[in-house]
């Protein structure tokens, strides 16, 4: 254990040497003096927390939309069980559990209103035949809110994270807009998608522990909606072989606890199967550093019968709760407000917010200009939460297609 800087203590036995160690981080965009009280992934995490752009998560959908009910997930506590999945893990393993948090908590930070389909419908937006401005990727957009977006700062725009919690929450990035951020930043966030390599474990952790979340909060949202049954979800083994555990410990249970304490099962299970893995993963890529491990395949990983079993339950809840009628009818409009707002900001940016406003109006004419223009008013409408996107609609089009709080 070392101690340094007014105490602060970095755990270095606890953690494995294949871990990222914030002394030995890659560092800032712009480089800060380190924090008296604070390692560089406390201080980012910290960041992350008190951003405009957190908070707004409270009022932004999962898959069901912020009216619909107060007890389903939104994009913040999906973004809180997430990390508590990960750091659970991250401890196991011997990984930099403040990096984890970080990365966790920042992941969906750069998501659009009304979830998927506000996302698929500004993509729609900024790929237009004949006006291709660069399409619109939720995982490019939370980098672009904690790089550009959160003006906070007096020094520069954006959170100044450090490179490890950068890395982790680029998730996914298309070639081409992994090209231009590497001209923008050589050897940057993205060149691991252009040279074929690996993030840390930390955050190949928090792409798995995504998915362990939503998998589990999306049947207890759609078994609380009404949308699926507990009959239905007898075809899903993965969940189906733990309700029936349940009921064999606890023979009447009633629904509400059943349903609670298999989904409970069903997340220790991926749990530990992902921990047993991923030991084996390391062991025998016998990694040793994070540079290796960057080399190596991807080592944070399910055993092959698990993955399985989640696939069988992605294909359920695509069919049965994603393309539910029901849900389908609600994004619908959803798309339609979103398609809606980018149309009506494009065509009078003074509509937006005045900073935004101010981007779009300084682009000037052309095709970049127009390109810069339309990607001012994507960060406006990315930025917005459910309820204030359907009460920008119904003010700029006399349309109520969502049940919201009425007009001030």
């Amino acid at each position: 254990m070392t101690i340094s800087r007014w105490g602060i203590r970095e755990i270095s036995q606890s953690l494995a040497p294949y871990a990222c160690h914030a002394d030995a981080s890659r560092g800032r965009r712009v480089p800060e003096p380190p924090a008296p009280t604070r390692t560089a992934f406390q201080r980012d995490r910290d960041r992350i927390v008190h951003s405009s752009a957190f908070r707004r998560l409270v009022y932004k959908t999962q898959v069901f939309l912020n009216h619909e009910g107060d007890l389903f997930r939104t994009r913040l506590t999906h973004s809180l069980e997430v990390a508590q999945l990960a750091r659970s893990v991250a401890r196991t393993l011997g990984l930099n559990e403040d990096l984890v948090e970080a990365i966790a908590l920042a992941h969906d930070l750069g998501h659009t209103p009304f979830g998927h389909a506000g996302q698929d419908a500004l993509h729609a937006c900024m790929s237009a035949e004949g006006a291709d401005w660069g399409g619109f990727e939720h995982n490019l957009q939370s980098l672009r809110v904690v790089d550009h977006l959160e003006h906070r700062y007096p020094q520069w725009d954006g959170l100044n994270l450090s490179f490890e919690t950068r890395e982790g929450i680029l998730k996914h990035c298309s070639r081409r807009n992994a090209e231009r951020l590497e001209r923008d930043e050589p050897q940057g966030v993205a060149r691991r998608f252009l040279d074929g390599t690996q993030p840390s474990l930390e955050a190949q952790l928090c792409n798995l522990a995504d998915e362990i979340a939503y998998n589990a909060h999306d049947i207890d949202d759609g078994v609380r909606s009404g949308l699926i049954t507990l009959d239905q979800l007898h075809d899903v083994p993965l969940f189906a072989r733990h309700q029936a555990a349940v009921l064999a410990e606890f023979p009447g249970l009633d629904a509400r606890r059943l349903l609670y304490e298999a989904i409970r099962r069903m997340l220790s299970a991926q749990v530990y199967d992902l921990i047993a893995h991923t030991r084996e993963a390391i062991t025998a890529a016998g990694v040793a550093d994070v540079e290796a491990v960057r080399r190596s395949p991807p080592l944070v990983q399910f055993g092959a019968e698990l993955r399985a079993d989640i696939t069988v339950l992605k294909r359920f809840l695509f069919q049965q709760l994603y393309r539910h009628p029901r849900v389908v009818e609600t994004t619908d409009r959803a798309r339609r407000i979103v398609t809606d707002l980018f149309a009506a900001y494009l065509d009078d940016p003074t509509q937006m917010a005045p900073h935004f406003a101010d981007r779009a109006l300084r682009a000037g004419e052309g095709a970049a200009s127009a390109a810069a223009r339309a990607r001012a008013v994507a960060d406006y409408i990315a930025g917005m939460t459910d309820r204030f996107a359907a009460r920008e609609h119904q003010r700029l089009t006399g349309q109520h297609l969502l049940a919201t709080a009425p007009l001030a």
